[in-house]
């Protein structure tokens, strides 16, 4: 209910005051896990997002975000769940992977964490190995403006138009039988971030570019 409510919120909100839009939302199964793999550059991103989607989103956040009582409550009904930093992070990716084999849509940024610079930075191999260990479809996702409306270190929402660009879904499941083991997480993971690339160029109406050789994320292993 809280999150229905929420999402009704969010989308006139968005669409008022942003000019919330999105480009390719057919695309999305009505049915069936999904792995959305969207880029991180504001802490806008998951409620603009979850706002566009018709089915409920679950998304993983930094576990510091579930300290509160309050906070950790409202995140929890809102679908969220922790993750921790670098090795300490295994049980928040199989909470992922159990809630996709549960037939869940669930939000995971390949980068690992937000992008200080605003562009888009190598993978992390974690969503490499969610989407083999639960053979979900992963659906690329760029988020267009949502930097400029709340960028890093900002706290007032600026107003600038916003757009959600889905990619089609991609089906690793002849990959997962034939391969294994952390050289298939990271091909996975390149593999989406290229689409996402191609969403960017979209975007901008230009051709792709190349990601960023450096992660930038705010906290490396993490989603936040």
């Amino acid at each position: 209910m809280l999150y229905a409510i929420s999402h009704a919120i969010v989308k006139i909100l968005g669409r008022l005051l942003l000019r919330l839009r999105v480009i390719g939302a057919e695309q999305i199964p009505k049915t069936g896990p999904i792995l959305f793999a969207p880029n991180h550059v504001s802490y806008l991103d998951i409620p603009l997002l979850g706002a566009m989607i018709d089915r409920p989103l679950h998304f993983m956040g930094k576990s510091s975000l579930f300290r509160g009582r309050f906070v950790g409550w409202l995140y929890r009904k809102l679908n969220g769940f922790p993750i921790k930093k670098g090795a300490r992070s295994r049980a928040g990716l199989m909470e992922a992977v159990r809630r996709l084999k549960q037939g869940q849509c669930v939000v995971m940024y390949p980068e690992g964490g937000r992008s200080l610079s605003g562009g888009l930075q190598e993978p992390m191999p974690g969503i490499g190995m969610i989407v083999a260990m639960s053979g979900a479809k992963v659906i690329p996702v760029y988020l267009a403006g949502t930097d400029k409306v709340l960028p890093v270190g900002a706290w007032m929402i600026r107003i600038h138009p916003v757009t959600v660009f889905i990619g089609e879904p991609l089906d690793f499941t002849e990959q997962i039988q034939k391969e294994s083991g952390k050289e298939l997480f990271l091909q996975i993971s390149r593999t989406v971030m290229e689409q996402i690339v191609k969403l960017e160029a979209q975007a901008a109406g230009k051709p792709a570019q190349k990601i960023h050789p450096v992660p930038d994320a705010a906290v490396k292993g993490e989603n936040n």
